[in-house]
């Protein structure tokens, strides 16, 4: 089959733009974006465990604290997963532009959704943010790939920057959503992230000129009449799932824990199908076939790393509301405020990163060894939590603060290096005719990760502190070390990809 060809709007920039700290103009563009949706998304997160496990009279939903922490990671494994569909839709039917535009706007309109103090609004919010994070989330990241050549050295720098952009909504956002949310209300906490989100909206259509992939058209199109069908059939699919989940959930089958497990089951099966049309697909050339192979690899990565970094906001974020100081020289501020830290570290660790690996070139670590020691550092995360836990006769403890900063010190030094490292490598390893797709496939990594967090989480509250997060801790580690030791193999098979 014959390649489409790149029209102008499709094309990376020139060489020779450096408008954006030394990066293409289009860079800040997408940058905006995220640092509003993450500013919104995980605001939310920050206080969603909270909310759940706060009792009904307090304005929660009154869940122990395991469900509270189960039913957040189910959630968090819905949004990833319909990343594949969102990859897909941009391929073949709406275009990378107007993909990431109506993810943003189906975010919005959820956010505002959760906004109103009913129950029925928050899944139904819960359910549109879901929708619109896979249809954003994997094709920003595809469209920051196409503003550099496969060769240019300043790939990895920009994917940094980008991360940093990232996290500097993950920090801001804790702190407003945090404060309203403790302060005024849950729902308060969630209309900061409606406007938040879409003030991300009104810069990326202002910034739409500097992007590439901003046609109008997809890459890989369906025919006309195909895509007519494929329309109607994703329609009517939608329709008819949520009236069958309607049905079993009034018949009383479809309950909040047999919802969860169903996710965890997808997580699983979602990457081995979407693995498995890859390798076999005959639009993939033998030499990229051969590139898929390290991805896997890659891949479980991932999947360890971020089982640990999505606890973050949950089992973290319920040990910081019981067991740690939420008092600092003087000064009161809400549990939820830990998680900024997270997004503190990162914002001050990835320029740093970005400048290193700028001024390395070529002589930079390997991807897989970037990616390996990330995952070492998020189970040290882990391990170092062991000690402030231990040595208690019982839960009515307080730990000082810098246990859980120290911790997130760590996991945001390896987020940076994994998440940066593994989207810049996705986006070189991906086949030409599944690029948006293979990205919404790093992605499924993050739902495979809470889709195991959904079901590990469960016995927080029933076993030991220490035992929960070393146990966790150490197989992280172990799984780096393992990564380590395939360096070899992983830097031969990956070749030419640095």
């Amino acid at each position: 089959m014959d390649e489409p060809s790149e029209p102008e709007a499709e094309q990376p920039p020139p060489q020779d733009d450096h408008a954006f700290l030394g990066h293409p103009r289009g860079l800040a563009t997408l940058s905006g974006l995220e640092v509003w949706e993450r500013f919104s998304f995980l605001g939310m997160q920050a206080i969603l465990v909270l909310y759940f496990a706060d009792t009904a009279a307090d304005g929660g939903l009154g869940m122990a604290p395991g469900t509270a922490a189960s039913v957040a990671a189910a959630y968090g494994t819905m949004v990833y997963l319909v990343s594949v569909a969102g990859g897909w839709l941009a391929d073949r039917i709406l275009g990378s532009y107007r993909a990431v535009l109506w993810g943003g706007i189906l975010i919005a309109c959820g956010h505002y959704a959760m906004a109103v103090p009913a129950t029925a609004m928050t899944w139904t919010g819960l359910g549109l943010i879901s929708a619109g994070t896979g249809l954003l989330k994997p094709n920003v990241a595809t469209m920051v790939g196409k503003l550099y050549r496969t060769d240019d050295d300043r790939r990895d720098a920009g994917f940094a920057l980008y991360y940093m952009a990232i996290n500097i909504g993950a920090f801001a956002g804790p702190l407003v959503t945090g404060w309203l949310g403790e302060h005024e209300g849950w729902h308060w906490g969630f209309s900061a992230a409606a406007i938040g989100m879409t003030a991300g909206l009104v810069q990326y259509v202002l910034g739409r000129r500097h992007l590439a992939g901003r046609g109008h058209s997809a890459a890989y199109a369906l025919a006309p009449d195909a895509m007519r069908r494929a329309v109607w059939w994703i329609t009517g699919g939608c329709l008819a799932a949520a009236a069958l989940a309607t049905l079993l959930a009034v018949a009383g089958w479809l309950t909040m824990d047999r919802f969860v497990d169903l996710l965890t089951l997808v997580s699983v099966v979602a990457p081995v199908v979407c693995f498995a049309v890859m390798f076999r697909s005959p639009r993939v050339t033998p030499e990229e076939r051969g590139r898929l192979r390290p991805y896997v690899v890659l891949f479980l990565a991932s999947v360890v790393f971020n089982f640990i970094l999505f606890q973050a906001y949950s089992t973290m974020m319920l040990l910081a509301s019981t067991n740690a100081e939420t008092t600092i020289l003087g000064f009161d501020f809400p549990a939820s405020w830990y998680a900024s830290a997270l997004g503190a570290f990162e914002v001050a660790l990835a320029p740093v990163v970005a400048a290193l690996w700028a001024r390395m070139g070529h002589r930079q670590p390997h991807a897989s060894n970037k990616i390996a020691v990330g995952v070492v550092l998020g189970g040290l995360s882990f391990l170092l939590m062991v000690i402030p836990t231990s040595g208690h006769a019982g839960d009515a403890y307080e730990m000082a603060a810098w246990w859980i900063v120290g911790s997130y010190l760590l996991l945001g030094l390896g987020d940076v290096l994994l998440e940066t490292s593994g989207m810049s490598a996705t986006s070189k390893l991906a086949p030409r005719a599944y690029r948006s797709q293979t990205m919404a496939l790093w992605f499924l990594s993050l739902a495979l990760a809470n889709g195991i967090q959904a079901q590990v989480v469960k016995v927080y509250g029933h076993v030991s502190n220490p035992v929960y997060f070393g146990v966790n801790g150490a197989v992280a580690v172990a799984a780096g070390l393992t990564v380590i030791a395939l360096a070899p193999w992983l830097r031969r098979t990956m070749h030419p990809v640095h």
